[in-house]
C-alpha cells in the first residue's frame, strides 16, 4: 500500500450517506465507495436508492441500499441499529439530505418553514446522535456535515435554507467540541454552487448564471465530482487533527465581496 493510500483510504470502513439517491449525494457516495469503504446509500425512494447502489457495484465498490425518511427518529434508530448488525459499525457519517423552497419571507408558508427546518437542521441533529452514539462507544469515527456557503451568505428568496445551514455549521462546531476527546473528527463541506437537481431552476436561468459567473472567482457553477476529494479527505487518517472546521467549496465565492 502506498503512502498516499495508507493516508486517503477508506480501506474496511461503512459509510453512511443520507440523501445519497442522487445530486451531491451520489456523487460522494460514490467517491467514497472509489476510496475503499462499503456505503450504505440512504433515501425516501427505495426504488432510486437501490440504483444509485447498483451503480456503485457495477463500477467495483461496495454499496448496500436502506430507505429510510431521516426526518422520522424512530425510523434514524431503526436504521442505524440495521446498518450496524448488518453491514457493519459505521466509521463515516455524511449528513447530506437537505431541500430548499424558494420564496420571500413575508409570504413563506408556515408548513414549508417546519418542512425546510426537519429535513436541514433536525435530521443532522438526530441522525448525528444516533450514529455518534455508538462511535463514541468505540472511541473513533468520523461525521461530515453537509453545509453550505449560506451557511454565511443569503439571498432574497432563501432565507429558511440559509437559516438552517447557518444552524448546521454551528452544530458542527458544537458537535466537535463535545465528541474531539471522544475520537469522533466532526467537520462540515460547505459547497458553492453546484449544478444539482436542487438548483436545476438556477441552472436554466440564463440571468442567475451570468450572475453567478459573474460573482465566482471561478467564473462557473461547480460540478459535484468537486466536492469528492474534500469528502475522502475529511473521512480518511489524512484529516485526523482536523475537527469542527467548515471546508467550503465554492471557487472563492466566500473568499470575495
Amino acid at each position: 500500500m502506498s503512502f498516499v493510500e495508507q493516508l486517503f483510504g477508506l480501506d474496511g470502513r461503512v459509510a453512511l450517506v443520507t440523501g445519497s439517491s442522487g445530486g451531491i449525494g451520489r456523487a460522494l457516495a460514490e467517491g467514497l465507495a472509489k476510496a475503499g469503504a462499503h456505503v450504505v446509500v440512504n433515501g425516501r425512494d427505495a426504488a432510486r436508492a437501490e440504483s444509485a447502489a447498483s451503480a456503485i457495484r457495477a463500477a467495483g465498490g461496495q454499496a448496500t441500499a436502506m430507505a429510510c425518511d431521516v426526518t422520522d427518529t424512530a425510523s434514524v434508530r431503526a436504521l442505524v441499529a440495521r446498518i450496524e448488525s448488518g453491514v457493519g459499525p459505521i466509521d463515516i457519517l455524511v449528513n447530506n439530505a437537505g431541500m430548499t423552497i424558494r420564496a420571500l419571507i413575508e409570504d413563506f408558508a408556515e408548513e414549508d418553514w417546519r418542512k425546510v427546518m426537519s429535513l436541514n437542521l433536525d435530521s443532522v441533529f438526530f441522525v448525528g446522535q444516533a450514529v455518534g452514539r455508538n462511535m463514541l462507544t468505540r472511541g473513533r469515527g468520523r461525521i461530515i456535515n453537509i453545509c453550505s456557503v449560506m451557511s454565511e451568505l443569503a439571498r432574497p428568496g432563501t432565507a429558511p435554507y440559509a437559516a438552517t445551514k447557518g444552524a448546521v455549521k454551528m452544530l458542527t462546531k458544537a458537535m466537535a467540541t463535545e465528541w474531539g476527546r471522544k475520537g469522533v473528527n466532526v467537520n462540515g463541506i460547505g459547497p458553492g454552487y453546484f449544478a444539482t437537481e436542487l438548483t436545476a431552476p438556477l441552472v436554466q436561468d440564463k440571468a442567475f448564471t451570468a450572475w453567478l459567473e459573474a460573482r465566482t472567482p471561478v467564473g462557473r457553477w461547480g460540478d459535484v465530482k468537486e466536492l469528492v476529494g474534500a469528502a475522502i479527505f475529511l473521512a480518511s487518517d489524512a484529516g485526523s487533527y482536523v475537527n469542527g472546521h467548515i471546508l467550503y467549496v465554492d471557487g472563492a465565492m466566500t473568499a470575495t465581496v
